[in-house]
């Protein structure tokens, strides 16, 4: 099989391994319009669950990626001046250039040509059996046949920019600070010994209270180190300006696509769907995506089959994440709700917000509910089964309605 993988990032990179792995004899093209070595973000999460499923697709380039990886297994939450630390499920931390720089690596020496500087025009696609979108959630060949893909895109209601820092987090750390324009608040994560992720974000009064909107990166960067000055210990930020010196403040965008392939051309990654970065999934998703598209692809002859059971494998896969994405979008979009409550107990309902549940119980109501059935073997095993069951059929319901 000849395939075209359009997009250097982790999905497209780790499908042509994949591919490769299972068939040396296909031939495979990695398509990136960038430079090499070009990427945003400066790091990416991951939990234990998805390395196991790397070792078991390829053991080589899941060693190279765990021992590039640092660990963390404590969430820290600061919050009017006091600090609240919650043990948890150990998290792993890499940078993406790092990241890419293995897969790369590693897609190269099992014969997979990589052409970087090399924009795909949606036009005019590479001749081949099957093209793979994995150029991310502006993907220029899914907008080209938006209408065939059913794309549906929505924009959350706060602000965020991602910026680095040379602070390394122990912890996976949330600062949540007061303002005379309300509050606003990052998510701290460190990906090498060298440095973290900081990601800063507010509701968008308060960004234009504070001036954010018409700050240039340098100003804007220099307000934040102030605002987080307390959890920074006196490490600068990290920032990426756009072509005229502007600070890159975004919305998030959540796309949703009626089906994800087209003839030969399929959707993988942010393409095909996106999920709100408070969750930590995104990276995960799209290797998930990789896996699951090489697997049909080497059970199924015909193309067709083979693209209809990577959709609907994903789909399912995907309902729950997305379901708890979009209420931790919301539990921060209704951060007044939840701030005032006692810092233990604000932190307990923030690892709780994917809950379908809390945004209609009364806050400490929930936390007492759900501290009751830590207590209580049978209502725990309750809460586990009922949870991702609410949470399927709330966001299957709301797919439905979208048709």
């Amino acid at each position: 099989m000849k395939v075209a993988c359009v997009g250097a990032g982790p999905a497209g990179l780790y499908l042509s391994i994949l591919l490769k792995l299972r068939d040396p004899s296909h031939d495979i093209t990695v398509h990136e319009r960038n430079p090499e070595g070009f990427t945003y973000g400066a790091g990416v999460t991951y939990w234990r669950g998805l390395l196991d499923k790397l070792h078991e697709q390829d053991p080589a380039s899941a060693r190279a990626v765990e021992e590039s990886s640092i660990r963390w297994n404590e969430g820290v939450a600061h919050v009017r001046g006091r600090t609240t630390r919650r043990s948890g499920d150990t998290g792993h931390g890499i940078g993406r250039h790092q990241l890419l720089e293995i897969l790369a690596g590693r897609a190269r020496a099992l014969g997979v040509r990589l052409e970087f500087e090399r924009e795909i025009m949606p036009e005019k696609l590479p001749v081949a059996d099957l093209v793979v979108a994995g150029d991310g959630v502006h993907s220029t060949l899914r907008t080209q046949y938006a209408d065939d893909f059913g794309t549906r895109t929505s924009r959350g209601r706060n602000r965020y920019i991602w910026l680095g820092t040379s602070k390394v987090f122990e912890a996976f750390t949330f600062a949540f600070v007061e303002t005379g324009h309300g509050w606003i608040w990052c998510y701290g994560y460190g990906f090498s010994p060298e440095g973290s992720t900081c990601v800063i974000e507010c509701a968008p009064e308060t960004w234009t209270g504070l001036g954010l909107d018409t700050a240039n990166q340098t100003d804007a960067v220099t307000l934040l180190e102030r605002v987080f000055a307390d959890f920074l210990d006196g490490h600068p930020l990290i920032g990426r300006s756009g072509a005229d010196g502007s600070a890159q403040w975004r919305t998030f965008r959540t796309v949703t696509n009626r089906t994800w392939h087209r003839d030969n051309l399929v959707l993988i990654g942010d393409a095909a769907h996106s999920t709100h970065y408070s969750i930590g999934a995104g990276t995960t998703l799209a290797l998930e995506d990789a896996i699951a598209l090489a697997d049909a692809l080497h059970e199924h002859a015909a193309l067709p089959q083979a693209l209809a059971r990577y959709e609907q494998e994903r789909r399912q896969a995907l309902l729950s994440v997305q379901s708890a994405a979009r209420y931790s979008a919301q539990w921060y979009e209704n951060l007044p709700r939840y701030i005032r409550l006692p810092p233990q107990q604000m932190f307990a309902l923030l690892g709780q917000r994917h809950s379908p549940l809390l945004p209609y119980v009364p806050p400490q109501l929930y936390y007492q509910i759900d501290r009751a059935a830590e207590q209580v073997e049978t209502l725990r095993r309750l809460k586990r089964r009922l949870g991702p069951k609410i949470a399927r059929t709330v966001q299957a319901r709301a797919l439905a309605a979208r048709k």
